[in-house]
């Protein structure tokens, strides 16, 4: 992507995205240098946080498939999401071609990425939303077009509830969203967590807080990110370091805490 020449309307290089982050973090090239000039910052603290954008992706690739195996055919990610190497839709079609998804960003670079990559699958959609409304995610016609809710359905909610205040109704927001969904829905979820970093916790903040000129939501431990799962049940292993969400190889506790994010997937009973 070219810092001088914006690819969407609107859209300033001058201005940071967190979409546009995690795609640096990644190892996309979806991003402007006051993208990589943030992710930078936070490299100094946590060189680590590259090797997490990579745990996600691979935790991506491991519970939607897993979700296929047990019989899902609709996924709805929301957040922060910019094309990256293997997104929902391939993981869920190689496996089963009759599934569909909906990606959902606020990001106009985002959006814009999306459309294109998706513009020749008729079982895929991209809708204009936020988790902060839930009920317009479930509204929007391109939702309503792909999604039965009448039917179990996967949410994914990767990289973006770390950001939103509790006072904001993050919550709220996320429960709010599983009340639309059938029995036997699914939600999963990653979020950084700083129990094993707190000597990081408020700086990494700080930095989101200046770069976005909003307010973001503050570090929060392991067991209030859980707390995202209120109602769900969640299932094996938990809520735990993303490296240890059914790994192919066993990982130890003390290896996968380096990396700061945790995952897991809630069923609704």
């Amino acid at each position: 992507m070219s810092d001088a020449t914006p690819p969407v309307p609107g859209v300033s290089a001058s201005t940071p995205s967190v979409a546009r982050i995690n795609n640096y973090f990644a190892g996309g090239k979806d991003n402007f240098a006051i993208d990589r000039e943030i992710a930078e910052k936070v490299l100094a603290l946590a060189p680590e946080a590259k090797d997490i954008g990579t745990h996600v992706q691979e935790f991506r690739q491991r519970v939607v498939a897993h979700l296929v195996k047990a019989g899902v055919r609709q996924f709805l990610q929301v957040g922060a999401w910019l094309p990256v190497q293997r997104n929902v839709h391939q993981i869920a079609q190689e496996l089963a071609p009759e599934s569909r998804a909906v990606y959902v960003a606020d990001d106009p670079v985002a959006l814009n990425h999306a459309r294109a990559l998706l513009a020749t699958n008729e079982r895929v959609g991209v809708a204009e939303g936020m988790i902060l409304h839930p009920d317009k995610i479930v509204e929007h016609p391109v939702t309503r077009q792909l999604i039965d809710f009448s039917q179990p359905v996967m949410v994914l909610l990767f990289g973006m509830l770390q950001y939103i205040p509790d006072d904001f109704g993050a919550y709220e927001s996320v429960a709010a969203l599983c009340d639309h969904l059938a029995p036997g829905s699914y939600v999963a979820i990653t979020h950084a967590v700083f129990d094993t970093r707190p000597d990081i916790a408020e700086a990494v903040a700080d930095i989101y807080r200046d770069a976005l000129k909003r307010p973001t939501g503050g570090p929060r431990t392991m067991a209030e990110a859980k707390r995202f799962f209120d109602g769900l049940e969640l299932i094996e292993p938990g809520f735990v370091y993303v490296r240890q969400w059914r790994p192919e190889t066993p990982v130890s506790d003390a290896e996968a805490a380096k990396h700061w994010v945790a995952a897991g997937v809630g069923r609704k009973p």
